[in-house]
Parts: structure tokens; C-alpha cells; sequence
């Protein structure tokens, strides 16, 4: 009995494979796979075919692989979603990236159904083709134009599970991570667990709940940015202080006093200055009432010495007690007094 189902590679497909086991040759890129009814009757597959007889749908494979069992076998796969169909499929086609046609396959007969004609099915076809060499055939797809099989998702997952691709979180990548419920750890490698966080949350929970502030205590307080307040409960914003800065900073610059202006004044305690530009203080004032009051006032005539028998006797002058001059040395007489004033000058006066 005759093989009714069958692939076969196509001569095109042949002489491409044969190229790509050459040194230096090219791989040969197989990315798609149609389907067709066959013109309506079961075909049988030919090498010298460069097309199927009767295309009704094709699309991107959705996974091209070598068979884990037979290493010379290629298995490629194409999934038909629900949402496309209404026609039969009899024949099978693989191409390349060039659209050459690579292997032909007729395979069972089999309606597939569109979502419209009220039944809506997921269908997939392989098809097998053996090579001499799977090197000369790559084997990855285009993975944004595929969707995937249940068997696909299935592999992957076991592939990924077996492998050692499962790095650890980080803080600057993403990763698996291992839980904590300490709350006292500094680790940045765990994660903490809801009750890690509710036990921080209870405890931060019962601290201290903050005041506002007064002018007796620390606390909250609110910012404002007024310039024309009296609050004692606000705190002034840095655009308040700068408000009032640039107000202060406009308004009259002091000058130094003069005795035409009024104006800024250093002190001074010094007595012996003759300076226009300073002002005395309390205690220059002071030392300069103390030495006045000390001299001889004017309207006493004299009355105010105190010591007038020493004053006189140091001006060289005679004092009279009574009706006679004395010097402390007893009375002179007439003569004695005229001699004196001789002696004095007075009578070499230019009018005498």
C-alpha cells in the first residue's frame, strides 16, 4: 500500500539546501507556510512544484525547530486563529524568505471553520521535512508576527525552568526576591511582607503626633507669604522676607551729621577735641562740668578764693584787715607803703 500522505522538498528547495551545506553558502530562511484546498480534491505532492495548486490562507510560522528525537528532522508549525476561516485544507506549503517554495505536503482533509458560521477552533498544521544537514537551515522566526501553541508556551516555560536564567532583584533591576517579615533588618535584597509593614505601621502609628507650634513650643506650623501680619502662629515664607528686604532696601540711606544736617554721630570722651564732626558723651560732658565747676565765678570779684592770704602773698599783693596795709608781716606806715608802690612802678606811669 502506497503512502497517501507525504512531504516532499521541491527542486528549488533541494538546490537551496544543497547551496547552503556549501563553505561560505547561505542558510536557508524558511518563514512561511501556506495553505490551500487542493482545487477541491486531494493532490499529490510533486518536486517540480513552485506554488500550491490552490492557496486559500498563509502567514508566518509560528515556531521552525529540530526534532528532539531525530536530529535530521525540521518540524515547522502554523497556528490558524478562530477568526479566519471558511475554507478546506488539503495542501501544505513551506517558503522561504526569498518566497521560493522550499517543501510541499498534502495532508487529511479538513474544514476549518469561521467564527461567523457559528463554530470557531485554534487549528494547527506541521509539517516535517528531513535534511541532510540542520545546519543548513536556520531555525528561528520573526516572533512579533507568530502567535503561540499550547506545546510552544509549553516548551518555552520547561526550557525556562531548567535554566539558570532567574537573576535576583536588585535595586536597579528586577528579579526574584525572597520575603521578610523583620522589621529591624537594613537588607536591600528582601522584601517586606504586609506584616513587616503593618507591624512599622503600628508602631509609627503610636510615636508622637506633632503639634502646631506657638511662640512657648516647637511644632507644625503654615507658611505665609503676607506682609502686613501680626500672626504669631505663621512662619514667614523666604518671598515674604524678600518683600520686606526690597522695602527696607528702598527706604532712606542714613548720612553722616553735619551742623547743616541731622544725620549718624560717632561719641567721643574726649575734652580737648575740636572736632565738628563728633558727638560728646556723658562722660566728656561730665569731666568739662567738673572742671568749671572748680574755677572762680566771675560775679563774685574774688569773694569765692578760698585761700586769700596765700592768693595774695602769690600775686605779691598787700591786703588791708583794717585801715593800715599789712603783708602778714605787721602794719606799715606811710612811708614804708610809698617805698613799696615806688618799687612796684607806679610812679613811673607815663601820665604821673
Amino acid at each position: 500500500m502506497s503512502t497517501k500522505f507525504r512531504t516532499v522538498i521541491t527542486t528549488a528547495g533541494a538546490a537551496k539546501l544543497a547551496a547552503a551545506t556549501a563553505p561560505g553558502g547561505r542558510k536557508v530562511n524558511i518563514t512561511t507556510m501556506a495553505v490551500g484546498d487542493g482545487g477541491g480534491k486531494l493532490p499529490v505532492p510533486d518536486a517540480g512544484q513552485t506554488g500550491l495548486i490552490h492557496e486559500v490562507w498563509r502567514h508566518a510560522l509560528n515556531k521552525i525547530s529540530q526534532d528532539k528525537r531525530n536530529s535530521n528532522y525540521i518540524i515547522a508549525e502554523l497556528v490558524i486563529p478562530p477568526e479566519v476561516g471558511g475554507f478546506w485544507m488539503r495542501e501544505l506549503g513551506l517558503y522561504d524568505d526569498a518566497g521560493t517554495l522550499i517543501a510541499v505536503a498534502n495532508m487529511a482533509e479538513s474544514y476549518k471553520p469561521a467564527l461567523a458560521e457559528g463554530s470557531g477552533r485554534s487549528q494547527t498544521c506541521r509539517m516535517v521535512i528531513i535534511v541532510s544537514s540542520v545546519a543548513s537551515v536556520e531555525l528561528t522566526i520573526d516572533t512579533t508576527t507568530v502567535m503561540a501553541t499550547q506545546d510552544y508556551v509549553d516548551d518555552k516555560i520547561a526550557e525556562h525552568e531548567q535554566s539558570r536564567r532567574h537573576p535576583d532583584a536588585s535595586l536597579t533591576a528586577k528579579g526574584f526576591t525572597q520575603l521578610s517579615s523583620a522589621t529591624n533588618s537594613t537588607s536591600e535584597t528582601l522584601a517586606a511582607t504586609p506584616k513587616a509593614v503593618k507591624t512599622a505601621y503600628d508602631l509609627a502609628n503610636g510615636k508622637y503626633t506633632a503639634q502646631d507650634a506657638t511662640t512657648a513650643r516647637k511644632g507644625l506650623v503654615q507658611l505665609s507669604s503676607v506682609t502686613n501680619s501680626d500672626s504669631e502662629t505663621l512662619a514667614a515664607t523666604p518671598k515674604a522676607v524678600k518683600a520686606a528686604y526690597d522695602l527696607a532696601n528702598g527706604k532712606y540711606t542714613a548720612q553722616d551729621a553735619t551742623t547743616a544736617r541731622k544725620g549718624l554721630v560717632q561719641l567721643s570722651s574726649v575734652t580737648n577735641s575740636d572736632s565738628e564732626t563728633l558727638a560728646a558723651t556723658p562722660k566728656a560732658v561730665k569731666s568739662a562740668y567738673d572742671n568749671a565747676e572748680k574755677r572762680l565765678q566771675k560775679d563774685q570779684n574774688g569773694a569765692d578764693i578760698p585761700g586769700k592770704d596765700t592768693f595774695t602773698k602769690n600775686i605779691g599783693a598787700c591786703r588791708a584787715y583794717s585801715g593800715a596795709l599789712s603783708t602778714e608781716a605787721g602794719n606799715w606806715t606811710t612811708a614804708q607803703f610809698i617805698d613799696w608802690l615806688e618799687s612796684q612802678g607806679a610812679f613811673n606811669h607815663p601820665y604821673w
